[in-house]
Formats: structure tokens, C-alpha cells, sequence
């Protein structure tokens, strides 16, 4: 089981939760990251309090930015390894994928911008 951080409701930071979910599994082009460290930033604060520019689909995740090691590898993959160090910048929809919870679930890209950085 992993643990992720989820919201059931808009609010200020009391409305978070901590939930064991199953671990989750890499679909085609995606990769499974034990993550180290999490990044803070006003746009996750504001999914939480229903402002961003798009609604969060509640009971929502959130959490852009993150930083660990490559755990598993979805199929057709390639140009990353299990135990490799990346880290998560954000170009992706919090209603899709959420970096805050221990393991996380996150797409590739064909061409990675940098070596280790995912986005």
C-alpha cells in the first residue's frame, strides 16, 4: 500500500487527508516513482481552494512537482531506469496525475527536455 494526500472538499489546508491506496501500476508510457521530495507552490493551493484554471474533480489528489527514482517501468518505455534519480516538472492536468503520495504514477514524455527530468 502507498500512501497519497487527497481532498474530498475545498478548503484550506484541513481539508487534506492522508489514504493508503494500492500501490499504483505504470499503464503504457508511464513510469512509477518512490518519491523523495514534493514541491510546494501557489498552484496547488489554489486547486485545493477551487481557484485554478480548471476544477478539481473532487475527491482530488493534487501536487506538481516531485523529485525520486524510477520504481517500475510501464510498457514501451525506454531511456529510463529502475533506480535512475528524475524529478517532476509540471505539465500535466492535478486531475490526471498528483505527485504528492510515496509512490506515484507519471507519463513520459517521447523526448525528455533534460537527463532526469521527466517533463
Amino acid at each position: 500500500m502507498a500512501r497519497i494526500v487527497e481532498f474530498a472538499s475545498y478548503g484550506a489546508p484541513e481539508v487534506l487527508e492522508f489514504k493508503d491506496v494500492p500501490d499504483p501500476q505504470p499503464a503504457a508510457g508511464e513510469v512509477r516513482i518512490r518519491v523523495k521530495a514534493i514541491g510546494l507552490n501557489r498552484a496547488e493551493s489554489m486547486w485545493r481552494h477551487g481557484e485554478y484554471i480548471e476544477p478539481a474533480n473532487l475527491p482530488a489528489r493534487l501536487g506538481y512537482e516531485a523529485a525520486g527514482t524510477v520504481d517500475a517501468l510501464g510498457e514501451g518505455v525506454a531511456g529510463f531506469e529502475i533506480g535512475e534519480p528524475v524529478n517532476v516538472i509540471p505539465n500535466f492536468s492535478m486531475n490526471q496525475y498528483a505527485s504528492y503520495g510515496e509512490l506515484i504514477v507519471m507519463p513520459v514524455p517521447e523526448t525528455p527536455a533534460n537527463p532526469n527530468t521527466m517533463f
